[in-house]
């Protein structure tokens, strides 16, 4: 079996040993597991490789880019200002972004960017990749821009233009950047080792992600809105290898840290908005994730999908129960929020599967750590 580093109580031995198994596969080259309760991890766990020769281990502070598991941290950023009464998730986006009424958009909602549903899931204009590195483009093609469809009716995933909508509205409110607002208000506080928008001073710790094999757009049997929204720009793992990737703030998408940083987190919702001994939101303010936005097949990812205030919800593809929240990133990384349970569970790993929103991978390990909760 392969070799585990880091600590896992007992009673998650399974935890443990499915992690093992994914190595010992070769399902994984090298990640991380977190299993925390009441905002303590009960496991902390990593193994195996950065690269795919096996030649320089997983350390205890590897971090790597987790993809739309990303998405979670800007959703807290949105939680915060909502619970401060900054941010109304009911009120028109031009009422924070007035250049964001151009084109048909008066009637567009802050609930519509965070739910998938405000018809903007890709750019009209064409992009290149290295245009994501450009805020002001990014944006205001964005501001400009005629929905796909009607506001509000059903979710296409707005799967890295949503980064960039709901951090616009965070910025107007602020006057800084949300990668800049979510370091000092969230992670700082919290203390917790995960960046949108990565400084070089922790680029000799960054595991790059290892590609899957890259699929033919033009094989694929998507919907016309697909094909725009994932190929406008084609986004590949090895585009992470790029220094102005990792510089940039693309907040749907190039979130930087490990299974430890994500679940601890995320347990600030989890706990009803306190963690580590931080209080950023109140019990009421967690509860806004379970406000539904979208409940159907969603137009992008072709697949039924019920989601809240940016989280996915349970659904009978996510039988994770009725106080329960996910996302997960292209590539494979999950994270999984019980707010009754008061637990969190995140697999961030550097070697890609095809899919958009988490895998087997972290099924295995949710699955791993229901079992053992109810063993225990």
């Amino acid at each position: 079996m392969a070799d585990v580093q880091g600590s896992c109580d007992e009673r998650f031995t399974m935890v443990r040993n499915v992690l093992a198994a994914n190595l010992e596969s070769g399902q994984d080259v090298g990640a991380s597991v977190a299993v925390f309760i009441d905002g303590e991890p009960v496991v902390d766990i990593w193994g195996g490789y950065c690269d795919a020769d096996r030649t320089r281990p997983r350390e205890a502070d590897t971090i790597t880019n987790v993809f739309s598991t990303t998405k979670t941290m800007t959703f807290l950023c949105a939680l915060v200002l909502a619970d401060r009464g900054e941010l109304d998730f009911h009120a028109p986006v031009a009422r924070y972004w007035p250049e964001f009424k151009a084109a048909g958009k008066e009637g567009v909602e802050v609930r519509h960017l965070m739910g998938h549903t405000a018809g903007l899931s890709g750019w009209s204009e064409p992009m290149q990749l290295e245009d994501l590195g450009d805020w002001e483009k990014c944006t205001s093609l964005l501001a400009a821009q005629a929905p796909w469809w009607e506001p509000g009716d059903g979710s296409g995933y707005h799967a890295v233009t949503q980064g960039y909508l709901v951090g616009e509205v965070v910025r107007r409110i602020c006057g800084e950047s949300l990668g800049t607002f979510f370091a000092r208000e969230i992670a700082g506080p919290v203390g917790a080792d995960f960046y949108i928008g990565t400084p070089a001073g922790v680029d000799d710790r960054i595991c790059p992600l290892i590609p899957h094999e890259p699929m033919d757009p033009g094989a694929m049997e998507v919907s016309d809105i697909a094909l725009r929204t994932l190929t406008n720009p084609l986004i590949t793992g090895d585009v992470t290898w790029e220094e102005w990737w990792r510089r940039a703030e693309i907040p749907a998408a190039n979130g930087h840290g490990n299974a430890r940083s994500v679940a601890k987190l995320q347990s600030v919702l989890a706990c009803g908005g306190e963690a580590a001994g931080v209080r950023l939101l109140s019990a009421e303010g967690c509860d806004a994730v379970f406000e539904e936005q979208a409940n159907g097949v969603d137009r992008v990812l072709g697949m039924p999908f019920r989601i809240g205030m940016g989280y996915g919800l349970e659904s009978e593809m996510m039988p994770i129960g009725k106080r329960a929240c996910f996302w997960g990133g292209y590539g494979g990384s999950l994270i999984v929020l019980d707010l009754d349970r008061r637990l969190a569970v995140s697999y961030v790993m550097n070697r890609m599967e095809g899919n958009l929103v988490g895998d087997q991978r972290g099924a295995s390990v949710l699955l791993a750590t229901i079992a053992s909760l109810a063993n225990s």
